[in-house]
Parts: structure tokens; sequence; C-alpha cells
């Protein structure tokens, strides 16, 4: 039955890669382009065919990990968020907020359909209050420094703490702290590789996600 499920997620995530792939090809998106124009072939973002693979790769792993379960659904759509926005930070250095805020919105609508459906009304409240608490948390520190964090990472902040609250304050704290450790690992690497300088500026954006990722992934195995 997971098995299955897996397949199943994974064909959806080939479609899904593909799309992102036009998408990102295309950013920015001019004022008014409706979805059909912005979803038509064209410049690729990434080789293909790595974005539909990867995409496919990485819902097939969320569906096992979670199982069969009503909160399902929000996370693979986090997860197709997640790639997106890791695709357009790192070529553009930013968080667009016609990805990130409907994807909040969204997040919220799916799981409390998840709570409807479980009676988990308390992972709901936790769910939203994770997301306040990272926003507000990161607010305070792009604005103790400015040229450390842009609002994109603070709206994305609130994405995290929302799916992240719904596996628990542990992972909300750990999720939150990850993104930092992931950013100091990868700026060593790189100057290490002399790819950047001291002064160089990272986006953020990834490292956060990545490092979303990985407590989600220790907090459902």
């Amino acid at each position: 039955m997971l098995s299955v499920l897996a397949g199943a997620v994974a064909l959806l995530g080939l479609g899904a890669g593909e799309l992102i792939d036009r998408l990102a090809g295309r950013f920015p998106w001019p004022a008014g382009a409706g979805v059909g124009t912005l979803l038509r072939p064209g410049a690729s973002a990434v080789r293909r065919p790595l974005l539909p693979v990867g995409t496919a790769l990485l819902l097939a792993l969320v569906a096992l990990g979670l199982g069969p379960v009503p909160e399902l659904p929000a996370f693979l759509v986090f997860a197709v968020v997640a790639v997106l926005l890791t695709v357009v930070d790192l070529r553009h250095r930013l968080l667009p907020d016609r990805v990130v805020l409907p994807s909040l919105a969204l997040g919220v609508v799916l799981l409390s359909a998840a709570a409807a459906g479980t009676g988990g009304w308390g992972d709901l409240a936790r769910a939203i209050l994770g997301a306040g608490v990272l926003f507000v948390v990161f607010l305070a520190l792009a604005l103790a420094s400015p040229g450390g964090l842009g609002m994109g990472d603070v709206k994305l902040a609130a994405l995290l703490g929302l799916h992240l609250g719904w596996l628990g304050w542990g992972a909300v704290l750990a999720g939150a702290v990850a993104g930092f450790v992931v950013q100091a690992v990868v700026a060593l690497v790189l100057l290490a590789a002399r790819r950047v300088r001291r002064d160089t500026e990272l986006p953020f954006g990834p490292a956060m996600l990545v490092g979303a990722a990985v407590v989600m992934a220790l907090a459902l195995s």
C-alpha cells in the first residue's frame, strides 16, 4: 500500500517538477501574466531532467515518511513549493511573495482539513502558533541586522513554522536553528573551494528550506 502511494505521488512529482522548471525558467514573472502563459514550454531553469526527477523523488520520500495520513497533501504541496523557491532564490536571490504568501494560506487550509479529519485541532493551533513565532523571531533578526535577512526570508520563516509546528515545538526550534547551520556549512565549503569570498552574500532561503527538510525527516523517522 505504501509503495503504491509513493509510486503514484512520484508520478505527480514528475509533472510538478516540469511545471517548476517552466515557472523558474520564466522568472521574473511579468505583472499580469496568466498562469497559462507562465507554464508554456520555454527556457529551462535547470538542466533537464533534474527538476522532474528530483521533485518526483522528494515527493515519494514525503509519502513514505508520512504514509496515507490526512496531512499528506499539505506536506506534498509544501515540498513542491520548496523546490520552486529554492531554484528561484538560487538563481535570482529572491523569494517571491506570489509564491510564499499563497502557499502559506493554502497550507493553513490543507492542515485545517487534516485537523477536521482527525480531530487534531491542537496540532493545527500549534502549527499556526509556530508560523507566528518564527515570523516574529525572524522579523526581529531582520530588523536587528538588515543586511543579514530579507523580508522574503521572514515570510518564508512563517511558512516553515506552520509545517514544523504541526510536527511539534521541538521541530519548530530545531528547524529555526538548522537553517543557520546549513548556511554556515555551505559558506565554509564554498570558501574552502574558493567559489566565494568572505564578503559574498549567499541566498538564505535554500538553507532554511534544507534545514527544515532535515528536521522534518528526523521528526518522521
